[in-house]
């Protein structure tokens, strides 16, 4: 069955760093990502889904970010695992929610990441910032 497999979050210190990981397993590829972009969001609670960042299919070339994630996350894929990682430094308390991947597939040639629709989403991961 073609999923997403996320992992890491958890309880994290004000301050610290995170690294988010979207594994995308089943697919009848090997290595399916370089077929789709993928987008990271997150929803805090009783808040809308946020944005974050996404990268695009292929090596990942084409890389964007929310204004709440820039200069502070990093997106990147390692095709041949079949993985995205989303870095995120100098977390604060307004970083807590609940962090989901999402993974859009794209045409050979479209470098866009952004997408109003996905095909797969991560179960999610929450991520709380407390000291």
């Amino acid at each position: 069955q073609e999923q997403l497999v996320q992992s890491g979050g958890g309880l994290v210190q004000p301050g610290s760093s995170l690294t988010l990981s979207c594994v995308a397993s089943g697919f009848v590829s090997d290595a399916p990502l370089p077929y789709y972009a993928v987008n990271w969001f997150r929803q805090a609670p009783g808040k809308e889904r946020e944005w974050l960042s996404c990268i695009s299919r292929g090596d990942g070339d084409h890389t964007e970010y929310a204004p709440s994630m820039k200069g502070r996350a990093t997106i990147s894929k390692d095709n041949a695992k079949s993985t995205v990682t989303l870095q995120i430094n100098s977390l604060k308390s307004d970083d807590t929610a609940d962090y989901y991947c999402a993974a859009v597939i794209k045409f050979a040639g479209d470098s866009s990441c952004r997408s109003a629709e996905h095909d797969f989403w991560g179960q999610g991961t929450a991520v709380t910032v407390s000291s």
